[in-house]
């Protein structure tokens, strides 16, 4: 993660015509497999227990570690799932969407996103294709990650950035 590259990660897909990129989506994925996966995130956002939503995340082709917390509303990349990976005890807070792709104008772009052990995505946090979060890091509550996430390094914003953790500047 030094280079802290994604777009590096990203594999570009040019697409042909004069419309966006998503006009061509059916070329992308079978319409097919895209209701199949609409229909397993659907269930994997609302279901009753963190057990079948890790079941569920499985069936959608997402790494899914030992221990994972996949919280309400939480949304996986419904095109690539296949691209996700959470490893062991990582928590994925309420309503935070993980994205694998991007859609541009003259091309689409998918990518990883690996959520390493132990991390803590907050809610409504979003994070872009071709982004790794390390071990032990956390993302704040809202946060649209763009860069990879260092291990134990906490960040937060619009785009996140690091955060100091340390309370000793704070005005009393």
């Amino acid at each position: 993660m030094s280079d802290n590259r994604r777009h590096d990660r990203l594999r570009r897909r040019p697409t042909t015509g004069r419309a966006n990129s998503l006009a061509y989506w059916t070329e992308a994925k079978s319409p097919i497999r895209l209701a199949k996966n609409y229909i397993l995130v659907w269930l994997a956002r609302i279901a009753p227990s963190l057990r079948a939503r890790r079941w569920l995340l499985r069936r959608l082709g997402v790494t899914v570690g030992s221990g994972v917390a996949w919280g309400l509303e939480a949304t996986p990349d419904v095109f690539w799932p296949e691209l996700i990976t959470i490893e062991a005890d990582a928590i994925v807070g309420y309503d935070a969407t993980l994205l694998c792709h991007e859609f541009l104008q003259d091309e689409y772009r998918t990518g990883e996103v690996v959520v390493g052990e132990r991390a803590m995505i907050g809610a409504g946090a979003i994070v872009l294709p071709g982004v790794e979060i390390g071990a032990d890091a956390s993302v704040a509550a809202n946060s649209l990650v763009t860069r990879d996430v260092e291990p134990a390094t906490t960040v937060a914003g619009v785009p996140a950035e690091p955060i100091d953790g340390d309370d000793s500047t704070a005005v009393e």
